[in-house]
């Protein structure tokens, strides 16, 4: 994983769709542009719709990585 400041952690674990992005929407709109978001989740969905989620938002997925159940990702605030 790539070494960046993180300015906001969210713990989403034991939360299922469509919960952890809701939370990530609220936490990254909350953050200066260059603010980075990191979150953890058990819930397999956010391993396709947090990708889609920066997609479509225009914010930067910096890194997403799942290690046994839980799922840790970083998401820059791109706009």
């Amino acid at each position: 994983m790539v070494e960046t400041n993180v300015d906001v952690t969210l713990d989403l674990k034991g939360l299922n769709c469509p919960t952890p992005v809701v939370r990530v929407s609220q936490a990254v709109n909350g953050l200066p542009l260059g603010g980075v978001l990191e979150a953890t989740a058990t819930d397999p969905g956010v391993l396709s719709d947090i990708p889609a989620w920066t997609r479509t938002t225009g914010n930067e997925l910096l890194s997403i990585e799942r290690q046994d159940r839980v799922i840790t990702f970083r998401i820059k605030r791109a706009k």
